[in-house]
């Protein structure tokens, strides 16, 4: 199983960047982002930060479905290859 959000924003930012962190510290390497409808820039700095946690954790964190407008803000601010 994976993790899958389906809304990242300012809103909702920081429970489910918290969600997250919890989903890779118990050992999830894929975050679903298929169902993903509501997102902002903040779902990118979540983004980022997942990747980080699972590298400090020396494990390969798989983003499968990130939607297309979601990749296009991480382009815009540079970050798409980090992802």
């Amino acid at each position: 199983m994976s993790f899958a959000p389906t809304s990242i924003t300012m809103a909702d930012a920081a429970d489910v960047l918290r969600e997250g962190m919890e989903a890779i510290v118990q050992g999830e390497t894929t975050v679903d982002l298929s169902g993903l409808t509501h997102f902002d820039s903040s779902a990118v700095s979540a983004l980022l930060a997942w990747q980080r946690a699972a590298t400090d954790k020396s494990v390969s964190l798989e983003l499968v479905g990130l939607p297309a407008g979601l990749l296009s803000l991480a382009k815009l601010y540079s970050v798409d290859t980090l992802l």
